[in-house]
């Protein structure tokens, strides 16, 4: 059976902008073809122009939606992708399903560390251009070998711009697509973003401070901003 994919009308679009506050060091690993003796091992990703660090829009995007197909799961475990209810896949799209492909209502951009963070690692005493490094020592059980590793880390108190553009599709459905969406950013406010999560690294906390409502109708533009002054309170 084809799949199949259908665009729906656009009422308009709603763009969510704010910051996003690392609270703990923070790795979201990049690639290093050679890694000489004493070098770091575990870098982070940066934007190849500024070399400075980002978070890219598909390690946010997938992590969000991670958090909320856990809560949402009526197996007792995580389902694959195209057993996903419908909620989550028009919010994050889905390619999956045999029976109908779903385009993403969410547009996520990478986030780029704004200028004052720039500047106040700059100043400060860290062994990096706009990071840290976080010396880490794993023990072997079996040989009580010690095993010492450097990992690059973005320091807490660093801040990203964050932009996230949503889709309105049906209006009738914006309420619970907006309640899942913060939903799942409150449950990441309480988990982790990036790798080694389980030992403090990428706690942070999501800012939404401005969104505007474009390309609508006025009686849409009054019932986003109603729904969405609840939730931004």
């Amino acid at each position: 059976m084809n799949t199949i994919s259908k665009i729906e009308k656009l009422y308009g679009k709603v763009i969510f902008e704010g910051r996003i506050h690392v609270l703990t060091g923070m790795h979201i690993g990049g690639a290093k073809e050679f890694a000489a003796i004493g070098a770091v091992d575990n870098v982070v990703i940066t934007d190849p122009l500024t070399k400075y660090p980002i978070i890219p829009g598909s390690t946010l995007k997938g992590k969000l939606r991670y958090l909320l197909a856990r809560t949402k799961s009526n197996t007792g475990y995580l389902s694959d992708i195209a057993q996903e209810s419908d909620e989550i896949k028009r919010l994050f799209g889905s390619m999956g399903d045999k029976e109908k492909a779903y385009v993403s209502r969410l547009q996520f951009f990478d986030l780029f560390i704004n200028e004052e963070s720039v500047e106040a690692i700059k100043k400060a005493d860290t062994d990096l251009y706009v990071t840290e490094i976080k010396f880490e020592n794993t023990i072997s059980r079996s040989t009580a070998q010690a095993m010492p590793r450097q990992i690059e880390r973005v320091p807490a108190g660093t801040v990203f711009d964050l932009k996230l553009i949503y889709n309105i599709e049906n209006e009738e459905e914006f309420e619970q697509d907006m309640t899942n969406l913060f939903e799942a950013i409150a449950l990441l406010e309480h988990d982790y973003i990036g790798g080694h999560g389980t030992r403090g690294y990428g706690r942070i906390k999501i800012d939404i401070s401005h969104y505007e409502c474009k390309f609508a109708q006025e009686e849409t533009v009054r019932a986003v901003e109603e729904i969405l002054k609840t939730m931004l309170q």
